[in-house]
């Protein structure tokens, strides 16, 4: 099975200071350093580095940022072919200020505004091609709903990580094979029907998969009923990636007719180990490093 991923490119800029300065303020930083990024490119990378054929669909600059990210993906084993180049248009770019243990995140979307739909029926051929559609909304909301009812058409499995979050139509969620939020997005997306997010889980059965940081993930089972996978016991350097590491690895699960529950626990190790190292991409693991852990635990019990 193969796995499309229409999605965002960013070149990620951390400025490390002992703490985010206030509105108005200057501060000193420590050191500055660069990282591909963008919730589509992670993702893919994650599936690619699992072994999944993954093929990535979004745009970036005519710029060395556009190039870098390229490169990085193609590194990973991604198939980069129809990655589009736009002239005189930046290279996606977030501007992450890290202190005290926390952040600011600030996006400019620069070419992943050209996802567009122009764009998608322009590639309409090579993303159905594959099985597996994944998106998230970090390009245009008129494109992920396009994109939606074209692979619900052609009867495709379709991922939706709501992240940055927004609402969507009762008529795509729908359409979705699996929603993929944490419990921020939930709310958002659901408002107060979020406080009983068994009863919501239970509404969306089969279909919403809720993760929720240090207490794991959690779905309602059509078969098996309330499903909690809890987050492994590990030490936490950097959480960066880890939602888009569980989501790569469980569609990366899912081409191997993984069902959901034995996808979701090969996800939670993959993340479990990605929030180990730093960065986003570069602690995202690789398969064997998975199976290993699973391995492992499976002879603790």
């Amino acid at each position: 099975m193969k796995i499309a991923v229409i999605g965002s490119m960013n070149m990620d800029m951390l400025v490390h200071a002992d703490r985010i300065p206030r509105k108005g303020e200057t501060i000193k930083g420590s050191t500055i350093e660069y990282q591909p990024g963008g919730k589509g490119a992670n993702q893919a990378v994650a599936m690619a580095r699992l072994g999944a054929e993954t093929v990535m669909f979004g745009c970036v600059g005519d710029d060395a940022a556009g190039s870098g990210l390229i490169d990085s993906l193609a590194g990973a084993g991604v198939d980069t072919g129809s990655i589009r180049i736009i002239k005189g248009v930046p290279t996606g770019q977030a501007v992450i200020t890290v202190g005290e243990s926390d952040n600011t995140i600030v996006i400019i979307a620069g070419a992943n505004d050209a996802v567009d739909i122009e764009y998608i029926e322009a590639n309409k051929e090579r993303i159905l091609a594959a099985d597996i559609i994944v998106l998230q909304n970090e390009i245009p909301q008129e494109t992920v709903e396009h994109t939606i009812r074209l692979g619900s058409r052609h009867g495709k499995i379709i991922v939706w990580n709501p992240a940055p979050a927004r609402g969507l139509k009762e008529e795509l969620i729908d359409l979705i094979t699996y929603i993929t939020p944490n419990e921020h997005e939930v709310r958002v997306i659901w408002g107060a029907e979020a406080d009983d997010l068994q009863k919501l889980l239970k509404k969306y059965a089969g279909k919403l998969i809720v993760t929720q940081g240090e207490k794991g993930v959690v779905m309602y089972h059509r078969e098996k009923g309330l499903l909690t996978v809890p987050a492994m016991e590990v030490r936490v350097r950097d959480t960066t990636g880890a939602g888009d590491t569980l989501n790569g690895a469980f569609c990366a699960g899912l081409t191997e007719h993984m069902d959901e529950e034995e996808a979701l626990r090969f996800a939670n190790a993959a993340a479990g180990l990605s929030v180990q190292k730093c960065g986003a991409q570069a602690g995202m693991p690789k398969r064997g490093e998975v199976e290993a852990l699973q391995n492992y635990r499976s002879s603790e019990r």
